[in-house]
């Protein structure tokens, strides 16, 4: 789906988005991969790749995610074709998910998120501390 603002010619399919337009479908993907699950699931699996991980290997390698978030993390990576998804019929069935090229050319981008948060984490403690009027030396190191 491809949209344009009053007055400005409409989009051909390919062309990329304006994430600014209320009505970018843009805006919707960016809600979906910028989940800090998301970025969980695409690490782990990155980690594997080519190889596939069975769910319940996924969900003991990502502290504190539900089976659930877990689930509908995978389904939505699923249909957005970042990662594929593989049912051994097996009783019970055996599921195993493995990220796509698209969903392995995520990982570069988010890695590089990660570790801006991992490297500026005890700056936004600290500006959290004085903003709310904490002691500005009881942060993180």
């Amino acid at each position: 789906m491809t949209t344009s603002r009053p007055g400005e010619r409409s989009r051909r399919p390919g062309e990329r988005g304006d994430v600014l337009n209320p009505l970018c479908p843009t805006r919707q993907l960016l809600d979906r991969i910028g989940t800090k699950w998301t970025s969980m699931v695409v690490k782990v699996l990155a980690e594997e790749a080519p190889d596939e991980l069975r769910f319940a290997e996924l969900r003991r390698r990502i502290p504190g995610i539900s089976q659930k978030m877990l689930s509908v993390t995978l389904q939505s990576l699923v249909r957005d074709g970042l990662a594929a998804r593989r049912v051994e019929h097996t009783v019970p069935p055996a599921v195993h998910y493995r990220l796509t090229e698209l969903g392995l050319s995520l990982e570069g981008p988010l890695s590089a998120l990660r570790v801006w948060a991992e490297t500026h984490m005890p700056e936004i403690v600290r500006s959290n501390q004085v903003a709310d009027g904490s002691p500005a030396d009881q942060g993180v190191d």
